[in-house]
């Protein structure tokens, strides 16, 4: 029984697709104006392991990712600058070279983070007019208003607004962040904003154009979504994923406008990760803890090691972050590969009904709402498990990493080799150096993650695990 927590419905449900055997899944992709930090990646890790165990389970997917090259502001008050438009003016390049470089920067790290692409990426700046007919579509309705800086969508218009963020409009004032101006709600947004002065900005569009009558502009952040989702989705559609940060405006202004629209339900699943966190708090540049996965490469870590530690943490938990804390999931995670390598030396083969068990357990546990870290424990009680032969053990590991993502099948013995030849030559240095308590601190380490030294008359002899 497959089941996911709902952020609409605030409850588990079980998981039924509006078309038997298929699944429509859109995500929020990244606004390319600057490097992906690991909190953001975080969130692909999440929707990456949602679509493998829907894989799992016989499932076809249709996986959706947008990407915002334009009209994403530096505030939720649809006020501020673009942040493709800012990069662009202090990096002295055009605004699509700035988009095209830190997309390619994205799908780098989607590679190195072993996470499924897309089947379709989709630029809010090449479905300008999927957006400017969804405006109008709104307009003819009464859903919108224009001020002198844009078209606005009127929340008092949509009887149901706020109800995935379950959001109290009542009582609800213009604060520093956000004020009225024009507006005629504080929980109104722009659907389209106008050009302060039309040909300074690269990215702007004349509606005129695209068979709409208002001035020329930009679409609002907003409204991409819910245009491009629906072009290839359709109008109402299996699971929308995010982080829990889009639950109060962006998702819950996209279901607004996609709903007012159509005359129906959106998305019948929502599903949102959380926060990583350093020291207790929302990572960022004031808080510390805010690498990419180039800085932590700099750092002697791997791509993957990041991806073993947020398996150890559930997607709709906080994942508290420190570099100490990414060591030991390293090595963790080290420790596994060289079992890895150790079960394919081997060709004992013992098939028992615990071998069915693991298999099931395991199945439960991911169709349980993703349940990775009790799934993770699985696969450990099974490579433990004296019972089970070395075939078994690799087939069920290389099984259950359909869903870890953690490239066990491609795992060789030079990857990981580099590292404990260096740490074998500095223990032979401290033991010529008789300075044994070392020597002993390199040899647990190693041990640690499954690297046995044996000492003998020809020399080191180094086992695995």
């Amino acid at each position: 029984m497959l089941q996911f927590y709902n952020t609409l419905t605030r409850k588990k449900e079980i998981f039924k697709p509006i078309k038997r055997g298929q699944v429509g899944i859109y995500s929020c992709g990244p606004t390319v104006y600057w490097y992906q930090h690991i909190g953001n990646l975080r969130t692909y890790i999440f929707s990456d392991i949602l679509k493998r165990v829907l894989i799992y389970n016989n499932y076809k997917i249709k996986h959706i990712m947008n990407v915002t090259d334009v009209g994403h502001l530096t505030s939720d008050a649809d006020e501020g600058e673009d942040k493709i438009e800012r990069a662009a003016a202090k990096e002295g390049k055009k605004a699509e070279d700035i988009s095209n470089f830190y997309w390619k920067v994205f799908r780098d790290d989607f590679k190195k983070l072993n996470i499924k692409e897309p089947d379709i990426w989709c630029k809010a700046t090449e479905h300008i007019q999927e957006q400017i007919n969804l405006i109008k579509k709104l307009e003819d309705k009464g859903y919108t208003y224009k001020t002198s800086d844009g078209i606005y969508y009127d929340t008092s218009r949509f009887k149901e607004y706020g109800k995935l963020s379950k959001l109290k409009k009542e009582g609800l004032e213009a604060g520093k962040r956000i004020t009225l101006k024009e507006k005629r709600n504080i929980t109104d947004f722009a659907l389209w904003k106008f050009s302060e002065i039309p040909g300074k900005r690269q990215q702007e569009w004349n509606p005129k154009d695209f068979g709409a009558d208002f001035s020329i502009g930009f679409p609002g952040w907003h409204l991409e979504c819910s245009a491009m989702s629906m072009k290839y989705l359709g109008e109402h559609f299996d699971i929308h994923t995010g982080g829990i940060d889009h639950i109060p405006i962006h998702h819950t202004n996209e279901i607004a406008q996609s709903e007012a629209a159509t005359g129906e339900k959106f998305v019948n699943y929502w599903m949102h990760g959380d926060f990583l966190t350093f020291k207790g708090e929302k990572i960022s540049k004031s808080k510390g803890g805010l690498y990419t996965i180039s800085e932590l490469e700099e750092l002697n870590f791997n791509a993957l090691d990041f991806r073993y530690l947020c398996l150890n943490t559930h997607y709709r938990k906080r994942l508290n972050f420190s570099l100490d804390i990414l060591k030991n999931a390293k090595i963790s995670y080290e420790r596994l590969k060289n079992i890895i390598l150790n079960l394919k030396t081997k060709k004992d083969s013992c098939k028992t009904k615990k071998y069915d068990e693991y298999k099931n357990r395991f199945k439960d546990y991911i169709n349980d709402d993703l349940n990775m870290p009790k799934a993770l424990s699985v696969l450990w009680g099974m490579l433990r498990d004296k019972k089970l032969g070395s075939k078994e053990k690799l087939r069920l590991a290389y099984e259950f990493d359909e869903i870890f993502g953690l490239s066990l099948d491609k795992i060789k013995q030079e990857e990981i080799s580099l590292d404990i030849k260096k740490l074998i030559k500095e223990r032979e240095r401290a033991r010529n150096k008789k300075d044994f308590r070392k020597a002993d601190e390199i040899r647990n380490k190693l041990q640690k993650i499954g690297i046995i030294l044996e000492d003998t008359p020809k020399g080191v002899v180094v086992k695995n695990e």
